[in-house]
């Protein structure tokens, strides 16, 4: 019990930060791209409870760490709504829609790596280990959450960044893929198919992190 709560005191703040503004950054670009939807909706906001999916972002995770004793994470917060046929221009747009989501995660994992780098290079005191724990942390909710969601699987952000840049006949298609994208995740899930992809790129990406902030 007590490495649960140890472990739920340390990715708290990350993992909050990370479903947030992954999620309004889907809402602001697609704002800026001529879709208002999610912006009338108040989805465009830090306000964590509004992109909270009681599912996916409280009881999946939680249990998830009591089960692996603290080592594995994985959730999903309640999907920013764009309507891709407001978009000025629905294909090209729908690029960088997608797009923002794991570009959201890829700045938080570098600031978070910022203030692992803070909490190493600062005299050793009571703050300095929880706050270096909590910056790792960060850095690894945000690799995963942005490497998952480049996987090429819709409704995926990848998925729609393939639809973006493929054929309009192949794009087609490839959406049809849509309605069973959350079975894919799943089995790919239990079957240690997300595992078998996600580690090598997880390992690519923490590396590229420590070598770029000398950590």
């Amino acid at each position: 019990m007590d490495n649960l709560i140890q472990a739920l005191a340390i990715h708290a703040i990350p993992v909050i930060f990370a479903i947030t503004l992954h999620e309004a950054a889907h809402g602001y670009v697609a704002r800026h791209f001529g879709d208002p939807t999610a912006w009338l909706l108040g989805r465009i906001t830090l306000n964590p409870l509004r992109h909270v999916d009681p599912l996916g972002t409280l009881l999946v995770p939680a249990l998830l760490l009591f089960f692996s004793k603290g080592q594995f994470l994985f959730g999903w917060a309640k999907p920013v709504p764009v309507d891709f046929s407001r978009l000025r221009h629905p294909k090209q747009d729908m690029l960088w829609v997608a797009a923002a989501g794991p570009g959201a995660n890829l700045f938080m994992a570098f600031a978070w790596a910022l203030v692992l780098k803070l909490a190493v290079v600062m005299p050793e005191n009571v703050y300095s280990l929880p706050l270096a724990e909590m910056a790792r942390a960060g850095i690894n909710v945000n690799a995963v959450l942005m490497l998952l969601n480049l996987l090429p699987i819709p409704p995926l952000d990848g998925g729609r960044i393939a639809v973006s840049l493929l054929p309009h006949r192949l794009a087609w298609r490839f959406a049809q893929l849509e309605r069973f994208g959350f079975v894919i995740l799943l089995a790919l899930l239990f079957f240690g198919g997300l595992d078998l992809i996600l580690t090598p790129l997880m390992r690519a990406f923490l590396f590229f992190i420590k070598n770029l902030f000398a950590l």
